[in-house]
């Protein structure tokens, strides 16, 4: 029997198949720097580790509501009010097991055969394969390096068509820790606003900024009704295990959304709500320790990247990720990205695993100790200047 056609049409994350490579090459007794996932190195606050032991310990381990437990939500609706400057309500909070689901929900609650949906490339290899599971055809939006990684605006008016039912922005973004400028966003915003249309706006790494506060395109003028927010705990409070995120929806999508994660999933495990209440009303000291931290490594890391010759990188404003030009070593990026790996014993990602345009970059995530990204770009420098 044949699998379905639209499991062909997902893909999935570079990253795990770098991680299990590295893990072999480790094996044999080799050193090994991993930049590869996108994880924090840092251990979840122990004020959230300790309100979910207590969760566990009084009971919280049943069933909890679909749309999620109304403390939680109303927890969100006041994060996301106070960080975004717009008005939100608990009923607009759907929690769900991850941020992924959100991609997954949305999609297959607005699209069908016959839609268009545009994903920034490179971009989350997620967006383009959940786009093509769901029977609508992905579009990629070219985002450019000269513009600081933000879309190429021409190419995207030009891209927009009668068939376009979602658009997902994704910013401070991944994989190339751009951040989108106000004045794009607003552009954006003026060529879809009478459209029938919907923004999936993926702010996962929101509270993840160095130079300017990120701005979401839910805060211009008309757009909070046709924009999704999808945002998690896994990034800023080092919570990836503990998979929980949200999504704020437009009220009329509410119902859907919560029929879909009923079928799925029924719920969110309710310890771990209880935990994701801790970290929006406890203390945010771990989240700027962690910031200005990674804001360190991403000074030492893009600095050191671009002494070595053949090697560009733009300075990121966001997330944990250095996305630099390899074009002038005249290598393909999945070649430099293996011998990097085979030869300097340092675990990278190839651009292209992030869409067409990522041809002619890496991606290194710099979530480890800066000791290590140190060592990393010392391998890297002996390893392209003898080449």
């Amino acid at each position: 029997m044949n699998l379905a056609g639209r499991i062909s049409r997902l893909r999935g994350e570079g990253a795990f198949e770098v991680l299990v490579r590295a893990r072999a090459l480790e094996a044999t007794g080799r050193d090994v720097v991993h930049m590869e996932i996108g994880e924090p190195d840092f251990p979840t606050p122990a004020n959230i580790v300790a309100a979910g032991r207590k969760a566990i310990a009084d009971g919280f381990t049943k069933y909890g509501p679909t749309q999620g437990e109304p403390e939680l939500r109303q927890a969100v609706a006041e994060h996301v009010s106070a960080t975004r400057g717009i008005p939100v309500s608990e009923t607009q909070v759907v929690v769900t097991p991850g941020a992924k689901p959100i991609l997954f929900y949305s999609m297959l609650a607005l699209l069908e055969p016959g839609d268009e949906a545009m994903y920034p490339d490179p971009g989350f290899p997620i967006y383009e394969g959940v786009i093509g599971a769901s029977g609508a055809t992905p579009v990629p939006m070219p985002l450019l390096e000269s513009r600081g990684f933000s879309i190429d605006l021409d190419r995207f008016a030009d891209a927009l068509s009668d068939r376009t039912r979602l658009i997902i922005l994704n910013s401070p973004q991944n994989p190339t820790g751009g951040t989108i400028p106000p004045a794009d966003l607003q552009a954006i915003a003026d060529l879809v606003a009478e459209r029938d249309l919907v923004v999936l706006s993926d702010e996962i790494y929101n509270l993840i900024a160095f130079d300017e506060k990120p701005t979401s395109i839910a805060s211009i003028d008309g757009m909070a009704d046709k924009t999704i927010i999808l945002d998690g705990f896994s990034k800023a409070y080092s919570m990836t295990g503990w998979r929980i995120g949200y999504g704020v929806f437009p009220q009329w999508i509410v119902d859907a959304i919560c029929l879909l994660q009923v079928s799925a999933t029924s719920h969110t495990a309710t310890f771990t709500q209880r935990a994701a209440i801790e970290a929006l009303r406890g203390p945010q000291d771990s989240v700027q320790l962690m910031v200005e931290e990674f804001r360190r490594r991403r000074d030492v890391i893009v600095n050191g990247l671009n002494s070595i010759p053949g090697i560009r990188c733009a300075r990121p404003g966001g997330a944990f990720y250095a996305f630099p030009n390899v074009q002038r070593t005249g290598m393909s990026s999945s070649e430099l990205a293996e011998r990097i790996l085979q030869d300097a014993g340092v675990a990278c990602l190839a651009g292209e695993a992030f869409g067409a345009c990522g041809e002619g970059y890496l991606r290194f995530s710099y979530a480890t100790a800066l000791d290590r990204i140190e060592v990393a770009i010392g391998r890297i420098r002996r390893l392209l200047t003898r080449s």
